[in-house]
């Protein structure tokens, strides 16, 4: 269940000489207060985001999910939803689970099954940003999402039905969010390597389908309210399928020598972060062209003397390359 962590193996903290770094103290204190508006939510992302090195693959999606809050913020007035009320209550019982997640993990702890594949190849180099994506939007579609709207309709006193409607506008938002996304971080041509495997994730996986899912999951918790004891088992099942789910679209597209999956770590150097050694993403404009990393920023970049394998990294990484 949400919320309920169990301490994982300690190399897994980013820690240096058994003090907390500064990053992740500042990413539990930030997480671990529940919102109570949206506009609260939209802060607290934003101080997520500045603790989180810009490569770190929660902070992907944490940019990501802050794009949406804004959106989804925006359009609280003026008339889109039925309910705005109901869906800003929604926005932040919603977020309070992936809060929920960055806190546990920040405090050496592990969040529920469907975010540990995220937090745990959050600094995989051989990773594609645009999985990181994926990958964080599966976890809170379709986990915290359905168990969301259940909360909501318990606090409110209120059916499913009730909110039916304004959830599925926000699809339209969602959409509109989405392809910006793709635009600013799927590969260009010059990025051959990526360019087919990431295409393929995205024919597999939409933010559309996971909604739906999502929406079926609410109504068979919703039927299972007086049976705790299925629910329980329900959600047990529904955090793990989405979980094992969430491994597949981490599935690194180059291998990279020496990384350990169970552990996050580097044979050749323990107790690292690969996210602390990688710049920001690239992204491409709408024109398709590339943009540079944003001022104050100093990526490394390879040798002359790098090797096909680790070139290819770099490409499928989204970074510039000598």
């Amino acid at each position: 269940m949400p919320g309920t962590a169990t301490t994982r193996t300690e190399t897994t903290r980013t820690e240096t000489a058994g003090t907390e770094t500064a990053p992740a103290a500042t990413a539990r204190a930030v997480a671990a207060r529940t919102p109570v508006t949206v506009e609260e939510v939209v802060g607290r992302l934003r101080e997520i985001a500045a603790a989180l090195p810009l490569a770190d693959g929660v902070a992907v999606f944490n940019r990501l999910y802050l794009t949406v809050t804004e959106a989804v913020r925006d359009r609280l007035a003026g008339g889109y939803f039925a309910d705005p009320p109901a869906m800003a209550e929604l926005d932040s019982v919603f977020a309070g689970r992936y809060l929920l997640a960055v806190a546990a993990d920040a405090d050496g702890q592990e969040p529920p099954a469907c975010w540990r594949p995220l937090f745990a190849l959050r600094a995989h180099p051989g990773v594609h940003p645009l999985q990181f994506a994926l990958a964080g939007m599966n976890a809170h579609i379709q986990h915290d999402l359905p168990l969301a709207v259940v909360d909501l309709c318990r606090r409110r006193g209120c059916e499913p039905a009730d909110v039916e409607p304004d959830y599925h506008r926000i699809n339209g938002v969602l959409a509109e969010v989405e392809s910006v996304v793709r635009e600013q971080l799927l590969p260009g041509p010059e990025l051959p390597q990526c360019a087919e495997p990431l295409t393929h994730l995205l024919g597999a996986w939409s933010v559309e389908a996971a909604r739906e899912g999502a929406w079926s999951a609410v109504q068979a918790l919703w039927e299972l309210r007086r049976l705790p004891a299925a629910a329980r088992a329900f959600t047990a099942a529904l955090d793990g399928s989405v979980g094992l789910l969430g491994h597949a679209l981490l599935l690194p597209l180059v291998p990279h020598d020496g990384y350990d999956a169970r552990t996050g770590e580097h044979a050749d150097a323990p107790g690292t972060a690969a996210a602390a050694r990688l710049p920001e993403t690239r992204s491409r404009t709408a024109g398709g062209r590339s943009d540079g990393p944003p001022a104050g920023s100093t990526p490394e970049r390879a040798s002359a003397g790098t090797d096909p394998g680790d070139q290819a990294q770099l490409e499928c990484s989204g970074l510039p390359s000598a």
